[in-house]
């Protein structure tokens, strides 16, 4: 049996409470009945992501080294099988095997380096502009269209204006609604990974780098733009020249996922107001009360002010 890491334990009964707990009493079971049906032995110590376990395993018959991945059963992971597929390994690790009730997956096995290790800046963005054009393709049908939660995101953003204490202008709140009355509800029927950010790149061997987490969201390829520059927000504004940096951020990823500038800006734009009221109202993964909680919103509100200035035309 395996032995789930303590870290992993504790934040998913802290989050999912008992279901999390009864999950977590099943959880070596699952693993051990999936290991004998796709034909793997474990070959490493288990690792965890946010919701999911991730068990490195050695293949039976010579098919060599993969990962097992089961997740809590979380509607954010319902389409992740679905965009591996659609893929089949174009910029994303390939999927071998799934069990869609399990939430669990057999995957091909990358690095556990990531390309957040990376220091020359413009080499993340690039890597990560050149994956997210790879990866829009044609989506299939049955997954989470992006333009059918602009409704939800408009409504969203007016009531966290009007209800949290915060320290937003209220022309960058106007801006994030506007990106998503003028591009929110008109989308592609394009596939994208819907959390893109440099810890979601793994080096690999049969590509330098691959993507992993999707979410499997289908719309505007510049959408995952905006989760990029908040994974990069932090060394952006700590940069000598905070403005110069985020503009040549923005044209290194447009150039790169070959994808317009301007739109590219404001769905940064529009995911940094959100992250700065979410975090008012539910706190982060990393921290949900106390200092490092204000100081994450605080960036988070900077990153926001920094990119409005571009908005509607105008830009950074």
């Amino acid at each position: 049996m395996i032995e789930i890491p303590e870290a992993f334990a504790q934040s998913t009964v802290e989050r999912e409470g008992e279901p999390g707990a009864a999950w977590l009493a099943e959880l070596p079971a699952i693993v051990e009945e999936l290991l004998e049906r796709w034909g793997g032995v474990p070959d490493g110590a288990v690792m965890h992501g946010g919701v999911g376990v991730i068990v490195p395993v050695r293949r039976r018959g010579g098919a060599g080294a993969a990962v097992l991945k089961v997740s809590f059963p979380h509607p954010g992971n319902v389409h992740e099988p679905d965009a591996f597929a659609a893929w089949e390994g174009r910029g994303a690790v390939l999927l071998h095997e799934r069990d869609d009730e399990r939430f669990a997956m057999l995957l091909e096995r990358a690095r556990t380096s990531t390309l957040a290790e990376v220091e020359d800046g413009d080499e993340v963005v690039t890597v990560a502009g050149r994956i997210n054009r790879r990866l829009a393709v044609p989506a299939p049908p049955g997954l989470l269209r992006l333009r059918e939660q602009a409704d939800t995101w408009e409504q969203g953003l007016r009531r966290d204006a009007e209800e949290l204490a915060h320290t937003l202008p209220p022309y960058a709140v106007d801006a994030a609604v506007a990106t998503v009355r003028e591009l929110g509800h008109v989308q592609p029927d394009t596939l994208v990974h819907g959390d893109l950010h440099p810890r979601n790149i793994l080096r690999a061997d049969r590509e330098p780098w691959l993507a992993v987490d999707p979410k499997g969201y289908v719309g505007d390829p510049a959408y995952d733009g905006g989760t990029l520059l908040k994974s990069r927000a932090l060394t952006l504004l700590e940069a000598d020249d905070p403005h110069k940096a985020l503009r040549r951020t923005l044209d290194v990823f447009a150039e790169a996922a070959e994808l317009d500038r301007e739109r590219v800006q404001r769905w940064a734009q529009f995911h940094a107001v959100q992250a700065a009221f979410w975090g008012r109202r539910h706190g982060f993964r990393i921290a949900r009360g106390g200092p490092r909680l204000d100081w994450l919103t605080e960036l988070a509100d900077r990153l926001a002010e920094s990119l409005t200035d571009g908005s509607a035309g105008r830009k950074v």
